[in-house]
């Protein structure tokens, strides 16, 4: 049997454009639900992963800090031992000194060089509490690390179980919006999508419910909810912009879903 001729997107007519649209709309509809199961969980994934990639940058930077800090501390130490080194030398200087000029020259050295120790103790001593205060810095951020990746597992976990149980689902359903938005005219379905971005819903496409909109429940006039059912022209609410079709297409084409 030969194969049907795909048929041209404008020569469908207005009811079976009607219909096409309904059909995405359940698809698409289909597809929000599932996103919904899972939630915000793709959202606090990310977050997690986001976060844990901030501490390991901050542990990078905290260990870093805390090799420089080490750094000073060994430099004031050899400092020191230079200082000692001098003064010891300078003490000796002294046991053979000719007069009390050379004698007080020494002395003031010595002096000079003991402050020199002093002031390069100090400075350890800061460097020694600054790096304490680093360690216990890093401790934390690698606790917290800890923490989040145990967080993060769960959460992948969790996601994983839905994405599998869902992921067949999901495909089709995509596969099917493809292949309807093909039959749909690229003006018309560009508007259809701009609909259900601005509708909290999500529906861009509603049936005439007891002569109100189906999406924002607003009565419709009898002429227009008679133009609605002749299904001769593309008919939008006036008060939320919805596209809206006759309870009996949509059901036609819910019963074949």
């Amino acid at each position: 049997m030969a194969k049907e001729a795909k048929k041209d997107i404008n020569d469908y007519s207005v009811e079976e454009r009607l219909k096409h649209l309904y059909e995405l709309q359940v698809k698409l509809s289909a597809i929000d639900r599932i996103k919904t199961l899972r939630g915000e969980l793709p959202l606090e994934v990310q977050d997690l992963e986001d976060e844990i990639a901030g501490l390991t940058t901050r542990i990078e930077k905290i260990k870093a800090d805390m090799a420089s800090l080490k750094d000073n501390i060994n430099a004031q130490k050899g400092k020191i031992a230079e200082a000692n080194a001098q003064i010891a030398k300078y003490q000796e200087q002294q046991n053979n000194v000719k007069n009390s000029r050379e004698f007080d020259f020494l002395t003031k050295e010595i002096e000079y060089q003991t402050l020199e120790v002093e002031l390069c103790e100090k400075k350890i001593k800061e460097f020694t509490a600054e790096e304490a205060a680093k360690a216990e810095e890093l401790q934390k951020s690698m606790t917290s690390v800890d923490e989040r990746g145990k967080d993060l597992e769960v959460k992948k976990t969790e996601l994983d179980e839905i994405v599998a149980e869902t992921k067949q689902e999901e495909e089709k359903l995509r596969d099917e919006v493809k292949d309807l938005e093909a039959k749909i005219e690229p003006r018309l379905l560009q508007a259809f999508k701009k609909i259900r971005k601005n509708s909290h819903n999500g529906l861009g496409i509603v049936d005439v419910q007891r002569g109100a909109c189906g999406g924002c429940f607003n009565k419709i006039p009898p002429q227009r909810q008679l133009d609605i059912r002749m299904r001769k022209k593309i008919i939008v609410c006036e008060y939320c912009g919805r596209i809206m079709i006759d309870p009996e297409l949509a059901a036609e084409v819910g019963q074949r879903e």
